[in-house]
């Protein structure tokens, strides 16, 4: 075979990262070196410009889901929760800061709440100690916010058994990283809520929701509103803290006002423990694991 006849299969042109290769080895002219002249993938000036929205909506969509399907995860059990309830081993300093009696009044609520910390780390563990594998997939692999608090719980969870989890953190103004148990690898960052709720949810075959705020009640009635309108299929969506949600949510008062049916009540379990959410997960997938 001459050097002009090559296989059939050969590539017949360059990868990106090859045509950088050369683009960087160009000589410094005036041309070359203006902001116009880079290759538009490199060009983040422009990808940052606003009628580049939606090739950013895309590239969040597609990095994290080429990553995930690469790590063989088919499935996930997400976990959402406050990020301010205190973790029972940070419970007494949480306790000691200097407040106002109303601060304080708040504070020792959400130090009621640290035993939910400890509960998402179990639940973590349970389905991460399951290991359920399917056609060469990983099944009930954790994922969380990626930040503190419950979410950090759960990916403590996975890695105290062993287990790689999954982090989808979010962009926000103050300052916040990831918590330091997310798996590496699996740890991204969102500019779009829209985009990390559909990651959440794109894999999900359970659902872990613990006490929280505006965020978790977003999460938690988007996923309700997908399944009630046959928009999603239906998994099992833990909820854990009857008294808490039932204060800030009169689910009964909405049956009753017929602004939802009454059925709707049951696309929820109620949970007070990480047995309890473990068990309806196996009743429903027919699981055999401790």
């Amino acid at each position: 075979m001459t050097e002009e006849e090559k296989p059939l299969t050969d590539r017949r042109f360059y990868k990106a990262e090859q045509e950088v290769g050369f683009a960087d080895r160009q000589s410094g002219t005036r041309q070359t070196v203006h902001p116009s002249y880079r290759l538009a993938f490199r060009d983040t000036d422009f990808l940052l410009r606003d009628d580049l929205r939606p090739v950013r909506f895309q590239l969040e969509l597609l990095k994290a889901e080429t990553l995930i399907e690469e790590a063989q995860i088919g499935s996930t059990l997400v976990f959402y929760g406050s990020a301010r309830i205190p973790s029972p081993e940070n419970l007494d300093a949480f306790l000691a800061q200097e407040r106002t009696e109303e601060e304080q009044a708040i504070a020792e609520r959400l130090a009621a709440k640290s035993k939910y910390y400890e509960e998402a780390r179990r639940l973590a563990r349970l389905a991460s100690e399951c290991a359920v594998v399917e056609k060469g997939m990983r099944q009930f692999v954790v994922c969380s916010g990626g930040g503190p608090s419950i979410m950090e719980a759960a990916n403590r969870g996975a890695a105290e058994a062993g287990a790689e989890s999954l982090g989808l953190n979010i962009v926000l103004p103050h300052e916040q990283e990831p918590n330091p148990w997310v798996t590496p690898r699996l740890s991204f960052q969102f500019h779009y809520f829209a985009l990390r709720k559909m990651h959440f949810v794109l894999r999900a075959r359970a659902v872990a929701v613990f006490p929280g705020g505006f965020g978790t009640l977003d999460e938690l009635l988007e996923l309700l509103t997908l399944m009630q309108t046959g928009k999603m299929k239906p998994i099992p969506i833990l909820l854990y803290g009857r008294e808490y949600w039932n204060r800030i949510i009169n689910f009964e008062a909405l049956a009753e006002e017929g602004t939802i049916n009454r059925r709707d009540l049951d696309l929820f379990h109620w949970c007070e423990t990480a047995d309890e959410g473990w068990n309806v997960i196996q009743r429903f997938y027919d699981l055999d694991c401790g």
